[in-house]
């Protein structure tokens, strides 16, 4: 049997909140409590669930931004909390992230070919200007486009410019945080089109989440539930979105108006 491209083991992460008073000890917030899950290649997962359920903290457990205090979270097999930083900066090539707000990624004082390459230059790849180019097009934007500066497109146009500059690096693997949910109706319907052609064209595994139900309806293979921190419901999006088996995925249904 195949190994999977990602593997969560039984991912914990915990925070220590501000001392509530001086001779009291700082309360503990458990943000993800023992989370597991397996993406195979070039399959797409949606993760769904409220604001605190910890879908952002596995996320950032998933890129390495932060490190589980117990579990693991393998990718390629390899165990991404064990990398040394060098070999953690070769690995991310192969597994890169789209965030809410496209200015994250986006430098405003520099051109938006100078922020889609920099990924490139981070691993010192050759023919940056042709990979550049071939990212803006294949997402929907013209070559030309590179020479302008990011407050002269609209948000649509921003979030595509960060879509490209995560897939310059042709990663096996795209993570896709709340990536619409900022955007026009009208245009998250494009946004999740596009990246649902570029999954298809590209081969790319893809972890799509968000707080909305219907958005991640659109995930074709899997869906993960999140409440407090725990995974409560997974299982095909037809199943999940058909017969959920808990109340909190009912809820989240009937608040997506489906």
């Amino acid at each position: 049997m195949t190994a999977p491209l990602l593997e969560v083991r039984a991912a914990v992460r915990r925070y220590r909140m501000p001392r509530a008073a001086l001779l009291r000890a700082p309360a503990v917030l458990t943000a993800v409590d023992g989370v597991s899950l397996t993406l195979r290649r070039g399959a797409a997962l949606g993760i769904v669930g409220e604001s605190g359920s910890g879908k952002s903290t596995l996320a950032r457990m998933i890129m390495a931004f932060e490190p589980p205090d117990e579990g693991a979270v393998l990718f390629e097999g390899q165990d991404l909390g064990r990398l040394s930083a060098a070999a953690l900066r070769r690995a991310r090539q192969r597994f890169q992230m789209v965030f809410q707000d496209p200015f994250g990624s986006l430098d405003p004082r520099r051109t938006v070919a100078w922020s889609i390459a920099e990924p490139l230059r981070v691993i010192g790849a050759e023919g940056v200007a042709a990979r550049v180019a071939q990212a803006l097009e294949q997402v929907g934007l013209r070559p030309a486009d590179g020479t302008k500066y990011p407050h002269e497109f609209s948000g649509g146009q921003r979030q595509r410019i960060a879509i490209a500059r995560a897939i310059v690096t042709r990663p096996a693997l795209l993570v896709a945080d709340e990536a619409v949910s900022a955007l026009d109706v009208s245009v998250q319907a494009q946004i999740l089109n596009l990246l649902m052609d570029l999954q298809e064209d590209m081969g790319l595994a893809m972890i799509f989440i968000s707080h909305d139900l219907a958005v991640v309806a659109c995930i074709r293979d899997d869906i993960l539930v999140l409440q407090g921190g725990r995974a409560i419901e997974a299982g095909p999006t037809a199943r999940v979105l058909t017969a959920p088996q808990q109340e909190y995925t009912r809820t989240l249904l009937s608040a997506a108006g489906m």
